[in-house]
């Protein structure tokens, strides 16, 4: 069983670090996109480790922006391309940890091949608060000054913005993992299909619905399990989770996921040292 964590990163090497020892394995690969706007500089001693690469195709990253559904093709493409052939991409964020023993996950990973595990909720049905985020145009990366206005505009003169191809659409979280059958289906499918990227570029947040929505209206729809293996604490509300600290270690061990997020050391070490003690170190 051959893993490619692809790591989405813009700050704490050390953490990153700290994490790329927890998922070390045989079988385990590292592929890390750090965000353009931040300096490679202290980073590159990551690069030290065995199977510890770092995408040369770098983003700008935005919140909500298109730019994150971009970081993560320009390196699902260089997993694909490279030497190894991966039975699982694990696309996690730089402030994710693990919970569990790294060979349970790669043994849990063989049990279930072909699987896709992500976070998919039929927006029309179930995930409604995200139905503007398709129907209506939002100017997020755009640097033009009134962009807000000018989305107001927009949205009273234009007609609701249509799903191409009449796909049903689903999603919510950003984090999946899948087998490189299906990252090579969803590159092959938009590079056939550039009208299905355009449509995502005025969306808001359209990293927590692109490439479920492929998957979904593809051949690999029933390999879909609705569960992408992290966990995440939205108790406090808004757009962001809730930072987990040593008071959440309950509720981490209780969860059954193999990793969660988020955490920051800089915010409370305790927790990683825990799950650190918890797993074996």
């Amino acid at each position: 069983m051959k893993i490619a964590h692809l790591i989405l990163a813009h700050k704490n090497p050390a953490q990153i670090a700290r994490l790329i020892g927890r998922l070390k394995h045989p079988g385990a690969y590292f592929f890390i996109h750090l965000d353009l706007k931040t300096d490679i500089q202290p980073f590159q001693y990551l690069e030290k480790e065995a199977n510890v690469v770092f995408i040369k195709n770098r983003v700008k990253v935005y919140w909500a922006g298109y730019s994150q559904v971009q970081s993560t093709i320009n390196s699902l493409q260089e997993i694909s391309n490279y030497a190894v052939a991966f039975d699982y991409v694990n696309l996690i964020s730089g402030q994710d940890y693990l919970l569990r023993r790294v060979e349970e996950l790669h043994a849990y990973l063989e049990q279930n091949i072909g699987k896709a595990f992500m976070e998919y909720y039929p927006v029309y049905e179930v995930w409604k608060e995200a139905i503007p985020r398709l129907e209506k145009y939002f100017l997020v990366e755009s640097n033009l000054p009134g962009k807000y206005a000018l989305e107001v505009i927009m949205n009273k003169l234009l007609p609701n913005r249509k799903l191409p191809h009449g796909f049903i659409p689903v999603g919510r979280a950003t984090w999946f993992t899948i087998t490189l059958d299906q990252v090579n289906y969803i590159l092959e499918y938009i590079k056939k299909h550039p009208e299905y990227s355009r449509f995502f570029k005025y969306s808001w947040g359209s990293d927590e619905l692109f490439f479920q929505t492929i998957l979904f209206n593809s051949p690999f729809k029933n390999n879909m399990v609705n569960n992408n293996l992290v966990y995440t604490d939205w108790s406090q509300g808004g757009a962001n989770p809730k930072m987990l600290t040593i008071e959440d270690a309950g509720k981490l061990v209780a969860s059954g996921k193999f990793l969660a997020r988020k955490f920051d050391k800089a915010v409370d070490m305790e927790i990683l040292d825990f799950l650190d003690k918890q797993i074996g170190a």
